[in-house]
């Protein structure tokens, strides 16, 4: 069952998947599908003309270690207030949620009437989900089940809207609606049993905002192009998918915009020309940012062609795991295979590049070109290529993906570690983890310019440039952005471009009572703040704090931390029962009804909360909160 050593790698830094619900009049900005609304199971009978909404649905997924946490999403309906039910989704989709860590993903574009919205339900089918998780650095597999050890099937996750807070479609308004699928707080993960086991208690976190903002992606096939209005068209086609229309999105590009078309870069109208001549049905990516006020996406980055994953080409996503030579060790990889779509394969993907191959690092406009040596342990890549199974039935075993005439894309990396020492342009760490993967998933060999020199997870020395430092203290964890050095390069390790010090990162309190639970979970309940009774004696085996790497033993502090609503900004709250779950946007509403349920008779069996802890003052300032009763 959970240890400490487990609770940050299992549990308190598991995903949140979002889906955010955009709604804007007919016509609007974000375009319209192109089918009627399908409905189902006392749905409204109405067809959509002028009454009618454009959905722009949107998923996410926060930093986490499911390194693949897919299940097929078979239905997503929103309930009106008079009942009828209506369906968004056009299709069965299935989701890797695991891989919306750094971004947000459109989803569909549904049209729908106008009206009213007061719930949702999400149909999801475990049938035939594949879960990993990582143990002593190799991912293992890991099986889904209920509160009773049954393995899940189809499972309905039914959320209802508090009763000030509706989700109202009206011409010409756009309104907002997330929807968070909180896998830390519904998710328990046993690593003593073989598979692993996660029991699911599934629950939606609704919010009339968006709780995290990312960066969006819009995937498609493209319609068309505008070059007049800086603007293109696509068949939204989101999650690797290979068929299907969920409607159509317009892309809003500018001169700044960086484009990637079939390999090859080009920035602003050069990169509309490019799309232009690429053709209708050329496979989009767009990355950039959601303009709510006028329903636009404005795109940053576009990629197009073979640039996109599994366009042409057959794609490996992962992170660096060890190098020898030529060949990289991508371990615990997404492969996206022009053939046959996307999968996850558990083994070793052995990546062969040479002097041919393409190198281009990102985190740059326009991004830079690169040599092969620039590629080091640690590098979170995508690598285009020729990709073949090991052994031909080896779904999720080991692979192989010639790049030697192909391309590879280095991402900004993003570091988890333990100030040991920060001067000027200059820090050491006691490395934690790299892009999410434990320190243990890595074979430093080879970094340094010497073996004495090779990369050292206890001393990972970091050149941070002109970066400020005035904020990291020694033994406090941070969290970097940036890159390895080149292979066979180091000292330093890894070139930071920027930093998240400790009163900044993410911090996740997680607290359980047990199978039975406990009736009286406060010691203070207020409507502007809940302080947990950590004298309890039902409190069960999770009882912690969580600020990135750091974990506290809530039973270990002087005092129990006061959970209070953040000062600004949209938050979401959760109370999950049998069979329902029913959300909230104010704190203060959240904690009324609280107190209504716990009469006495009704258990609280799981606290978590999610937001930014303050250790001067003890106090946590809770942007999410999901408690579930029995």
């Amino acid at each position: 069952m959970f240890t400490i050593s487990h609770v940050r790698g299992a549990l308190a830094r598991l995903g949140v998947f979002a889906v955010a619900f955009l709604l804007a009049s007919c016509g609007g900005g974000g375009g319209s599908s192109s089918d009627p609304p399908a409905s189902s199971g006392g749905s409204t009978s109405s067809q959509c003309s002028q009454d009618c909404g454009t959905a722009i649905i949107a998923i996410t997924d926060a930093d986490g270690d499911f390194l693949t946490y897919t299940v097929d999403v078979v239905s997503l309906k929103l309930k009106r207030a008079n009942g009828a039910m209506v369906e968004t989704l056009p299709a069965t989709t299935r989701i890797d949620f695991a891989q919306y860590v750094d971004l947000t993903e459109f989803f569909t574009a549904a049209t729908i009437p106008n009206g009213d919205y007061v719930g949702a339900t999400l149909r999801l089918d475990f049938g035939n989900a594949d879960i990993a998780v990582e143990q002593n650095g190799a991912p293992v597999a890991a099986k889904a089940v209920d509160a009773s050890g049954n393995e899940l099937g189809v499972v309905d996750v039914n959320v209802t809207l508090d009763s000030r807070h509706h989700f109202v479609v009206l011409p010409g308004k756009p309104s907002l609606f997330t929807l968070d699928f909180n896998l830390a707080a519904t998710n328990s993960v046993d690593l003593t049993t073989a598979p692993a086991t996660v029991t699911v208690t599934p629950a939606l976190v609704a919010s009339l905002d968006l709780v995290d903002q990312k960066d969006l992606r819009v995937r498609g096939p493209l319609v068309s192009v505008d070059k007049s209005a800086e603007t293109y068209v696509v068949d939204l086609r989101p999650f690797n998918m290979r068929h299907q229309k969920y409607g159509q999105v317009t892309v809003h590009t500018n001169e700044n915009t960086t484009f990637e078309v079939n390999g090859t870069d080009y920035t602003g109208s050069a990169g509309l020309d490019a799309l232009s001549a690429a053709g209708a049905g050329t496979l989009t990516a767009a990355f950039g940012t959601l303009t709510t006020a006028t329903r636009e996406f404005d795109a940053k980055t576009v990629r197009a062609g073979t640039s996109v994953a599994g366009a042409g080409i057959d794609t490996v996503i992962g992170d660096v795991v060890a190098r020898s030579g030529d060949v990289l060790t991508v371990r615990g990889a997404t492969i996206v295979r022009n053939s046959d779509g996307a999968r996850y394969a558990r083994g070793a993907v052995q990546v062969t590049i040479g002097a041919n191959t393409k190198v281009v690092q990102g985190g740059t406009v326009p991004a830079q070109l690169a040599t092969p040596g620039a590629i080091s342990v640690g590098q979170s890549i995508e690598a285009f290529g020729a990709a073949a199974p090991v052994v031909s039935s080896a779904m999720s075993g080991d692979w192989t993906l010639d790049a030697t005439a192909g391309r590879v894309r280095m991402h900004v990396t993003p570091l988890y570690g333990f100030v040991k020492q920060a001067a000027n342009g200059s820090l050491t760490l006691q490395l934690d983890s790299i892009a999410g993967r434990k320190v243990s998933a890595f074979d430093f060999t080879g970094t340094g310019l010497t073996p004495a020199q090779d990369a050292d997870p206890a001393n990972y020395e970091v050149t941070s440039g002109a970066l400020d430092l005035s904020g990291l203290n020694v033994g406090e964890p941070t969290k970097l952005f940036g890159f390895p050095t080149a292979f066979g390069a180091a000292p330093p390790d890894f070139t930071a471009r920027t930093f998240v010090d400790f009163p900044r990162l993410p911090a996740l309190l997680s607290l359980s009572w047990g199978a039975n639970g406990t009736t009286a979970p406060f010691s203070t309940q207020e409507t502007t703040s809940l302080v947990l009774d950590l004298a309890n004696t039902a409190i069960g085996r999770l009882h912690f704090l969580t600020i990135g790497p750091r974990v506290l033993d809530l039973k270990t502090l002087p005092a129990s931390p006061s959970i209070v609503p953040p000062v600004e900004g949209p938050t979401a709250y959760l109370i999950v029962m049998p069979g329902m779950s029913h959300a909230f946007h104010d704190f203060s509403d959240f904690v009324t009804e609280l107190g209504t349920r716990l009469n006495g008779s009704t258990a609280m069996v799981g606290f978590t909360s999610s937001g930014a802890y303050n250790g001067d003052t003890n106090v946590l300032a809770a942007r999410s909160i999901v408690v579930v009763l029995k």
